[in-house]
């Protein structure tokens, strides 16, 4: 039981940390190479794919989607999706695809003469579902050393963190106060009810042994 208890939460925290990773912004120190716009037929993929464009028909199964190639500091190379988000989810509230498009379209340099841009973007890249993350923010930066601190995340989950203390510390004056003593109740209860059954069987096997003597 110990053992399903915690596969049960080692499988739910997993979960919790994919979904901050994939939904908090994180940043990219990189150059961009290329931009470029491409159109997606969507599959098994598509719920890794933002909404359309907000004002556009969200009705079809393909679109043309914008995308920002760019490779970073050490070398790797990137590809991002530029699409909006709107109202939906994640809460970014992007609605300026076409004009980020055309700043990252502005920032573009080559190897000789590079320019260092942070790339802030949610979501992951895989290469053989075809996903991409998506960029929600270009920005120029000194060079590719610069660190970029997340102080978004760090206050996410300074809150989330707080939240679940909060939940764990009620839940543990709860049981302390209702259901343990209504489970040592419980347990004196069949104690009880033992020691009466016990008692019980003890006269009835005294009771054979008179018979057996005579």
């Amino acid at each position: 039981m110990r053992y399903v208890k915690w596969t049960f939460w080692i499988v739910v925290w997993l979960f919790v940390a994919a979904f901050f990773h994939y939904t908090l912004p994180q940043h990219d120190i990189a150059r961009v190479t290329d931009t470029y716009e491409k159109r997606i037929d969507f599959g098994e993929n598509s719920i890794f794919w933002a909404q359309p464009d907000v004002g556009t028909d969200g009705t079809t199964v393909n679109r043309d989607v914008f995308f920002i190639q760019a490779r970073k500091a050490n070398g790797k190379v990137m590809v991002y999706r530029n699409e909006d988000t709107g109202w939906g989810w994640p809460p970014y509230f992007k609605f300026d695809t076409s004009n980020l498009q055309a700043e990252a379209a502005d920032m573009k340099s080559t190897s000789e003469n590079p320019k260092w841009v942070s790339i802030t973007h949610y979501g992951w890249r895989n290469e053989f579902m075809s996903i991409f993350p998506n960029a929600v923010g270009v920005k120029p930066v000194a060079g590719p050393d610069v660190t970029i601190i997340p102080w978004l995340n760090i206050i996410i989950l300074t809150i989330f963190a707080a939240i679940v203390w909060a939940i764990r510390v009620r839940w543990i004056r709860f049981r302390q106060r209702r259901i343990d003593p209504m489970m040592e109740d419980v347990g004196d209860t069949w104690e009880a009810a033992g020691d009466r059954m016990a008692e019980r069987r003890g006269r009835f096997s005294r009771w054979l042994g008179t018979w057996r003597s005579k």
